[in-house]
């Protein structure tokens, strides 16, 4: 059944903005003064400050062990499961030593667990995170800095210790800039990646990663290059080297692919079955070591392998100082990039979990993470999207889940990581390629924008491109700038609509949209869909004239041009009449059929005849430099100029958000030019904060009134309608047109 329709009739005086704050009784509003709290100093401030920055201490006295500690052991075990291979490979990718990885899935996660407010994100290693990391390690640190004279060969041990040094120092500066950025509030900066933006960098990203693995797969050595189009010429000297691949390495990397693509298909088949998915990472990597080892693949097939793992932990060290000023751009990026990922996937579980993430919180955590872990030789670090999932699916609801897995990591590092000595980088480059999965999926994201929006799919398209062809670092910054640039561009192309009412109702919609909106007989509404400021106030004045379909511009400068022709002719007159002698003295010849009375009278009417004409020209142009309205102006009609077919223009300015001065100017010019032609101008449906900047702004005075400003645009319609040359304010009531 059809609801029922219900017609309602409301009655209520048409109120202007004054009328409206009386009734209303507005008056300003009261001062926030949130620094005022934050100066006070007493023990529950202290202890609120304290819970703050240090969650930890507000949720683990309170932790239901028996409820959850089951989930959170078996979750933390699951995510140590897959963050053990994940680490080894990640660190390679990053251009170290796969044992940093162990130690960048330890400290940082463990450091994560005391201050940060998300009870599901994974924090370690991460594939965007650590190629940015690689990209630069690789350009401070190329391989062609450290061959050896002799026997031209790489010295690689003064090359991993000079990039863990620049890793490491990178790391200290991403967790002072994101530690920063959090204690003074400055989390909403992530607001400006959008998610086409951050979807299209990950995507790109990906794509960096695919390429640096692939002379892990092809046992290749290909020059390190950075730098703009360093993508390009990587892809195609890896072409050109593909002879000297070594079949060892394909083999290995293509049956662990191919093997552990197939455990992944199985865990999403069987996901409802099985309580905790396969760790098919785990199982590849415990028997490509075994294998490696068996058969000896690096001595009979060539097949490189991770080498040597130091069992503990090692010391922490200072950041190097000399690098800071060459590292300090990128670690702005990798800082913003980093958090920009925590935060949406914080948030993504936070809201279907139903609790609060603080991001500037999250900021201090993440940056005390890298903070931390830069000290003690590890690379930045974000959190990853999969091991998240595996980390919520297998029963994880708070950040114990992440403690237990950096103790689990501790255990490899101290007593289990020299055990995988043999294996196959192979091995882990496919297991990273494996893992990319659902970053390349994102490139039918270009699909689903073409028909959804287009200057979203275009953000996407400049990000990936930029990219891809200049450095991650630079292509970030592209990517932002280009957004911005896009979103200027949007405000100045906004929709321009003359609106007309629907029949029957006080709404007033596009009438090149709505076939029965019609305009009301006299008045003009116009309406632009973006705020008005110094960008586009001149775009919008214009839109104004031409939408009115009357040529403002050339009807007021022929109205005085004949103001100014008439006043010339005045005073021509006057000059004249000046010339001539009065009637007293000057001689007159008479004809003798006429008296003297006669004569007399007759002249002093031409005097006053001429003095008449010659003062009224005069009166005119000083009257026509006020308003319109002004009394004594020539009408356009006395003028013999074409009158506008309407007396009245009501501006909708529902959309401003704020105004600027340029904005003011232009609103005041709109009045004095339409008032030129004899049209009254009205604004309706400003915002309080708006009116209030108007008010600060100076912009109403003697000619411009509150009385023209409306609540509504129906109650500024029959306004006008009913005054159409600005009569008296008194109430009016509301009613159909």
């Amino acid at each position: 059944m059809e609801p029922r329709r219900r017609d309602y009739c409301v009655e209520r005086p048409v109120l202007s903005q004054g009328q409206l704050e009386a009734l209303g009784r507005r008056g300003l509003a009261p001062g926030t003064r949130r620094w005022r709290p934050r100066l006070q100093c007493s023990r529950a401030r202290a202890r609120a400050l304290l819970l703050q920055h240090l969650p930890v201490l507000a949720w683990l006295p309170q932790y239901p062990v028996r409820t959850r500690l089951l989930g959170d052991l078996l979750s933390g075990l699951s995510v140590a499961i897959m963050q053990l291979p994940q680490g080894l490979a990640y660190a390679l990718l990053a251009g170290l030593p796969p044992v940093f990885g162990l130690y960048s899935s330890f400290y940082p996660v463990f450091i994560y667990f005391l201050f940060g407010t998300s009870r599901h994100i994974s924090v370690g290693t991460f594939a965007v995170m650590s190629v940015m990391v690689g990209s630069v390690t690789e350009s401070l640190a190329p391989d062609e800095a450290f061959l050896q004279a002799e026997n031209a060969t790489i010295n690689k041990t003064a090359r991993d210790a000079t990039r863990v040094q620049v890793a490491s120092t990178l790391s200290v500066l991403v967790g002072l800039f994101q530690v920063g950025l959090g204690l003074v509030h400055f989390g909403f900066v992530v607001t400006y990646l959008s998610e086409p933006l951050v979807r299209g960098y990950t995507t790109a990203a990906s794509v960096h990663v695919l390429v640096s693995q692939l002379k892990y797969v092809f046992g290749i050595h290909p020059s390190s290059r950075s730098g703009p189009l360093s993508l390009i010429y990587t892809v195609l000297e890896v072409c050109q080297k593909l002879p000297q691949s070594v079949v060892g390495s394909v083999v290995t990397a293509a049956v662990a692919g191919v093997g552990l693509a197939a455990v992944k298909l199985l865990n999403d088949k069987l996901q409802h079955r099985l309580p905790v998915p396969l760790p098919g990472e785990l199982l590849m990597l415990i028997g490509a070591t075994g294998i490696s080892y068996g058969v000896g693949l690096k001595h009979r097939f060539g097949v490189a392998v991770v080498g040597d793992i130091p069992a503990g932990l090692i010391p922490p060290a200072a950041p190097s100082p000399q690098h800071f000023a060459k590292l300090v751009g990128s670690a702005f990026s990798i800082a913003v990039v980093g958090f920009a990922i925590a935060i949406s996937l914080g948030k993504i579980f936070a809201l279907r979990h139903g609790y609060r993430v603080d991001s500037n919180q999250e900021l201090v955590a993440l940056g005390l993470s890298n903070l931390v872990g830069g000290i003690f030789q590890c690379f930045p670090v974000s959190c990853s999207m999969s091991r998240s999932l595996v980390q919520e699916s297998a029963g994880g609801s708070t950040q114990v889940a992440g403690a237990i897995s950096s103790l689990f990591i501790l255990v490899v590092i101290v007593k289990l990581g020299e055990l995988f000595q043999d294996l196959p980088k192979a091995v882990l480059a496919a297991t990273i390629l494996v893992n990319l999965k659902g970053m390349l999926t994102q490139i039918t994201d270009i699909r689903a924008l073409w028909g959804a929006n287009r200057p979203d799919l275009l953000i996407w398209l400049v990000t990936f491109v930029a990219t891809i062809l200049v450095n991650l670092d630079l292509g970030l910054v592209v990517a932002v700038v280009f957004s911005l640039l896009l979103v200027v561009a949007r405000t100045q192309l906004p929709r321009y609509s003359v609106l007309g009412q629907v029949p029957g109702t006080d709404i007033y919609r596009d009438m090149a949209e709505y076939s029965e909106a019609t305009e009301v007989p006299g008045v003009k509404v116009f309406r632009s869909s973006a705020t008005v400021y110094f960008a586009n106030a001149e775009l919008y004045s214009d839109a104004l004239k031409q939408r009115c379909g009357v040529d403002v511009d050339r009807l007021i400068s022929r109205k005085k041009l004949l103001l100014q022709r008439t006043l010339e002719s005045g005073r021509h007159k006057g000059t004249v009449r000046k010339q001539a002698a009065a009637c007293k003295d000057t001689s007159v010849t008479v004809n003798v059929h006429t008296s003297i009375r006669d004569t007399e009278s007759g002249c002093e009417e031409a005097c006053k005849a001429e003095v008449s004409a010659g003062n009224e020209p005069e009166e005119m142009a000083a009257s026509g430099q006020g308003t319109a309205q002004a009394p004594g102006t020539p009408t356009l009609k006395a003028l013999g100029l074409p009158q506008p077919d309407f007396h009245s223009l009501v501006l909708d300015l529902s959309t401003l958000s704020f105004v600027d001065t340029v904005c003011l100017k232009s609103l005041k010019n709109i009045f004095r030019d339409f008032r030129e032609i004899e049209v009254e101008v009205y604004m309706a449906a400003c915002h309080t904060p708006v009116v209030a900047q108007l008010e600060a702004g100076r912009f109403f005075d003697a000619s411009i009134g509150k009385q023209h400003l409306f609540a509504s645009v129906h109650d500024a319609v029959i306004f006008a309608v009913q005054h159409p040359r600005s009569g008296p304010t008194s109430p009016v009531m509301v009613t159909k047109l």
